[in-house]
């Protein structure tokens, strides 16, 4: 077993782990230890504990010292500056002429440079532009161009399901997220319906595809044929969560009736397309 302190930055939901160096920790302190990004300020989430050494990757990088009331202070001179910083970025954005949208900015801990992070349809070339805020802001500039999906988890915002968007309130890192998931889960395709705030396909989509997967390969194919205890009838829906199958017959006289029945008391035989769809379709990945 190994002490650990998780540790979060800003910008992200992602819990980092560092030796407490033999000092103690409460949730919300701060912290300064030293990253791939040189030395950074962090605030603690998980406060001195034991995990099995098989969960971390070592070495652990030890916390270099608690943060004091110095440190926050600069912390919070970096982020009163950010505004001024994101209005003078906008305006030489448009005196060159640029087809760029600036997100956020941030100091690092050692105010080292300035990190602009922001969005373009296309790769840009913004060396000028860097000379041009390096001379009005005295500082060197680090320009970061990030996806649509950054984008959000930076800025936030409420989902469609009424909630914050899970990439800012918790979610660490983004998964592969499939059309395949949607139509696993009987979902409609309309990408109005699946798709987040950053227009690319819900990340909640992941989080109950499993299941879902393993109860799509057992139920019948919309449209196929299959027999009920009343005899033939055609597969209108799937209720994948009751296992239930919606059919319906046409009668002689051109009438249609509607039934509902249990998985175990229809028969139906998969089709070739199915089993392909199944066991050897590759999802094509949209985000």
């Amino acid at each position: 077993m190994v002490k650990i302190i998780g540790v979060k930055f800003n910008h992200t939901c992602k819990i980092y782990y560092f030796d407490p160096s033999g000092m103690e920790f409460k949730k919300g302190d701060g912290v300064i230890v030293e990253t791939a990004r040189g030395v950074e300020y962090g605030k603690v989430v998980i406060e001195v504990t034991e995990v099995d050494e098989s969960t971390i990757v070592s070495p652990l990088k030890p916390v270099l010292r608690k943060a004091t009331k110095k440190d926050d202070e600069i912390i919070e001179q970096h982020e009163s500056k950010v505004p001024w910083v994101i209005d003078v970025a906008v305006k030489e954005i448009e005196k060159a002429g640029l087809d760029m949208k600036i997100v956020d900015a941030e100091y690092p801990f050692d105010n080292s440079k300035i990190i602009i992070y922001f969005t373009a349809p296309n790769r840009i070339d913004f060396r000028d532009l860097v000379k041009s805020l390096a001379t009005v802001l005295k500082q060197r500039i680090d320009l970061r161009q990030i996806g649509t999906r950054d984008e959000t988890k930076i800025l936030g915002g409420i989902a469609p399901c009424g909630r914050v968007c899970c990439c800012k309130s918790f979610l660490p890192d983004f998964k592969k997220v499939t059309i395949k998931m949607a139509k696993n889960q009987g979902l409609s395709l309309n990408p109005a319906k699946i798709s987040g705030l950053c227009g690319r396909l819900m990340c909640c989509l992941e989080y109950e595809n499993e299941p879902y997967a393993e109860a799509y390969k057992k139920m019948p194919k919309i449209g196929s044929e299959v027999t009920t205890p009343d005899g033939k009838a055609t597969v209108i829906s799937n209720n994948m969560l009751k296992m239930l199958v919606k059919t319906k017959t046409i009668m002689k006289d051109g009438s249609l009736v509607y039934g509902e029945y249990k998985l175990e008391d229809i028969k139906f035989k998969k089709s070739k397309e199915q089993e392909v769809e199944n066991d050897n379709e590759v999802d094509e990945e949209l985000i």
